[in-house]
C-alpha cells in the first residue's frame, strides 16, 4: 500500500484542480497566460496521477475499474467484480 502522505497529497491536488477549474477555463479562453502562471502549480490537472482507490498504488492502474492490476486480479479471482472471471482454456 502507498504511504498515507502520498494519498493525501493526491487528494489535495484533486481538490485544488476542482477549485480552480472555472478560473483556469476562463483564463484559457481569454488567452491570459500570465494569469495562468499565477495560479498554484498543483491547480493544473496535468499534475494529477491516477492511483488505485483501494491501495493507492500509482502503477498498473486500470482506468475502467479505478483500481490497480494487482487489486483487480485479487477481486476477480474472489468473484467480487461482476461479469469478470479468470480465463482458463
Amino acid at each position: 500500500m502507498a504511504k498515507e502522505s502520498m494519498k493525501a497529497r493526491e487528494r489535495k491536488r484533486q481538490k485544488l484542480v476542482e477549485q480552480y477549474a472555472e478560473r483556469r477555463k476562463a483564463l484559457l479562453e481569454a488567452g491570459d497566460y500570465e494569469g495562468l502562471q499565477k495560479l498554484p502549480k498543483n491547480a493544473s490537472p496535468v499534475r494529477l496521477h491516477n492511483r488505485c482507490q483501494l491501495t493507492g498504488r500509482p502503477r498498473g492502474y486500470m482506468r475502467q475499474f479505478g483500481i490497480s492490476r494487482v487489486t483487480f486480479r485479487e477481486m476477480a479471482v474472489e468473484g467480487k467484480i461482476p461479469g469478470v472471471k479468470k480465463a482458463s482454456w
